[in-house]
């Protein structure tokens, strides 16, 4: 069966589309990527996107304007993959606005924004969306959702296999090994902290909103990092909390920042985007060492995609904190860095299609495995 996967992350950049065919058992599917397209957002759409999920006040008639917008560049990018509507089933993640995970009493909720119905008209399809709402109705985060499926589609090694997404946020799957006694474990992921969403927040207030990231890591390589400040920025509670746990901009965002800024005073600017660069480096070091310690599980190597895998200073920041872990790109497993979570999106699609759960109570909390999404179909 063939899927169409979007995913629009939390960097807000834009919405990478997957064109993917799978065909065999849903928990170790066959497959193949036919085609990645991606769409980047209009600028001044992102910055709508960013400011709403910053927790700008807005008018009832520009929120839906703002979810409207989205949904016809969620099916720009379709068409712009899928011109020939090969696809059968859409599978499209929307755009988080807010993510909110339990605590305290207080159950979970996410907001994915989308007209789905609208989404499956324009492009005449089936479209499944809103897969995080029955993980977070069974007690769950509702993130992240990619792990289970990484491991269907990239399978087990002879140790146990690391991936992180280096999104805005930066989330880690943990896959048990081929054999030995772990081979029967649980897959684990979670939300380790900020990957790109201070960094592209950083370059976007110092330069008064005219660059949005910090491109090949090149402001960043020009500076130093305070590493006395990620040393005392890695004790805050988010850090601390064990997993399951889910974040984004609502933690690590433009307040987040205002108060690191603070902190870090009058240090020059290639500084401060180098100590950021690092910082996020160092909370995935950091999450992998206590994983060590505290369960004795040391994942024999880390593959890397999303946005900052494209950010050297990055990635040579993981490479020297992650020490004795070989660290190398998922286009190594023929899974290009910016398509690895778009092609989630199709095979959780295929998944809801087959009935086949998508969640699992060691990743997200939830009471039980589920299967997630809505499906909608053309009017």
């Amino acid at each position: 069966m063939r899927c169409l996967g979007l995913m629009s992350g939390t960097s807000a950049d834009g919405v990478d589309a997957v064109l993917a065919e799978f065909h065999g058992s849903a928990p170790r599917p066959e497959w193949r990527v036919l085609r990645h397209r991606h769409h980047p957002y209009p600028t001044a759409l992102k910055r709508r996107v960013v400011h709403a999920g910053q927790g700008e006040l807005l008018a009832a008639s520009a929120w839906l304007d703002l979810v409207e917008a989205i949904t016809e560049e969620q099916a720009k990018a379709a068409l712009a993959c899928d011109p020939n509507r090969e696809s059968e089933l859409v599978g499209c993640h929307g755009q988080t606005l807010w993510h909110r995970p339990p605590q305290q009493g207080r159950r979970g909720a996410s907001w994915q924004a989308l007209q789905a119905p609208l989404l499956a008209q324009l492009l005449n399809q089936p479209v499944v969306h809103d897969f995080r709402a029955a993980d977070l109705a069974l007690g769950g985060q509702g993130a992240p959702l990619v792990p289970r499926a990484d491991a269907a589609l990239i399978g087990s090694i002879g140790g146990w296999r690391a991936l992180l997404n280096l999104g805005g946020i930066a989330n880690l799957t943990l896959i048990p090994p081929a054999s030995g006694p772990d081979r029967h474990a649980d897959v684990l992921g979670w939300d380790c902290g900020p990957a790109n969403s201070l960094i592209d927040l950083a370059m976007s207030h110092f330069s008064k909103g005219s660059v949005g990231f910090d491109r090949d890591g090149a402001v960043a390589a020009q500076g130093q990092s305070a590493e006395h400040w990620i040393d005392r920025w890695l004790q805050e509670p988010y850090f601390q909390r064990p997993f399951p746990k889910s974040t984004g901009r609502e933690d690590f965002g433009t307040s987040d920042l205002d108060q690191r800024l603070g902190q870090l005073g009058e240090l020059p600017v290639e500084d401060v985007v180098a100590t950021l660069t690092a910082f996020s480096a160092a909370v995935v070091a950091q999450d992998l060492d206590r994983l060590r310690r505290q369960r004795g599980m040391a994942p024999i190597e880390l593959i890397t995609a999303g946005g900052g895998n494209r950010n050297p200073v990055l990635m040579n920041e993981l490479r020297r904190r992650c020490r004795g872990l070989q660290v190398r790109s998922s286009d190594e497993l023929n899974i290009a860095a910016e398509a690895r979570e778009a092609l989630v999106f199709a095979l959780l699609a295929w998944w809801h299609h087959c009935g086949h759960p998508a969640n699992a109570p060691a990743i997200t909390g939830a009471q039980r495995p589920a299967r997630l999404g809505i499906r909608v179909e053309p009017a």
